[in-house]
């Protein structure tokens, strides 16, 4: 994209605590946008993520996954990607707001594809970060953007889908896709706790059959009883899904 800034900034008002360092990522036509840096001790560049929240919003709690993410030796990004959380998942984060940023797209968007095309440029031009060992997470809509942007723009080593959202459109796609893909899902995924009928479990379930049918690389943790936000409720199931999305990044994005 061009012009896209990257500029080192000051902490977002509420999180000059969080421990990590601060860009602002300047995209023509998408707004401003801040992103947490959690960077792993000793020397780059490292295989990178870009983590995207859901609809509730960016938060405190993805910067901390970011940082927990980080000391297992990922250069973890956080960002924000639109303006304010919605939803019935807020109650489940304390927000970081992005008041320069559009209000929340459809996942399946244009302007998603550009914004999260535009995050992801602004990544592999940190000076730490390796650019060809690049991966996604994506949180509810921002799983659905994540999985959009792989499927459709390529260039991603590695994706993690938490509670994201799994419409016709995209399992449709699925011949297409040539990343690894990391499916974290909770099987009490409802709209009353933030999901959408896009996250049912079934309809996560139903591309993980379609991906497998395909020949494509899938890993699930379906987790029993689990909630839409689960990763955010439970610290035992936070604790698991570090682990396990560790493990399956550093192993396909290489260290």
């Amino acid at each position: 994209m061009a012009n896209l800034t990257v500029s080192i900034a000051n902490a977002p008002s509420g999180a000059e605590t969080l421990a990590v360092s601060w860009i602002s990522i300047d995209a023509p036509g998408l707004g401003i946008t801040s992103a947490a840096v959690a960077r792993p001790d000793g020397a780059g560049p490292f295989p990178s993520l870009l983590l995207l929240h859901g609809s509730h919003g960016f938060a405190h709690e993805y910067v901390r996954l970011a940082r927990d993410l980080a000391r297992t030796g990922l250069l973890a990004v956080a960002a924000g990607w639109f303006r304010e959380g919605i939803g019935n998942g807020v109650r489940f984060i304390t927000p970081i707001a992005c008041p320069e940023m559009p209000p929340a797209p459809d996942p399946l968007s244009p302007q998603a594809m550009r914004t999260v095309d535009a995050l992801m440029q602004a990544l592999r031009t940190l000076p730490d970060a390796c650019p060809d060992q690049i991966g996604l997470f994506g949180h509810s809509r921002g799983g659905g953007a994540a999985l959009n942007y792989t499927l459709r723009a390529g260039g991603v080593r590695a994706a993690v889908l938490n509670s994201a959202r799994y419409p016709s459109q995209l399992t449709a796609l699925v011949s297409d896709l040539n990343t690894p893909l990391l499916i974290l899902h909770g099987t009490a995924d409802s709209v009353a706790d933030g999901g959408t009928e896009f996250t049912n479990i079934r309809m996560a379930r139903d591309f993980e059959q379609a991906a497998r049918a395909s020949g494509k690389v899938v890993e699930t943790a379906y987790y029993e009883g689990g909630r839409h936000n689960d990763i955010f409720e439970s610290s035992v199931r936070y604790l698991d899904a570090v682990h396990r999305m560790s493990a399956f990044l550093l192993r396909h994005l290489g260290t």
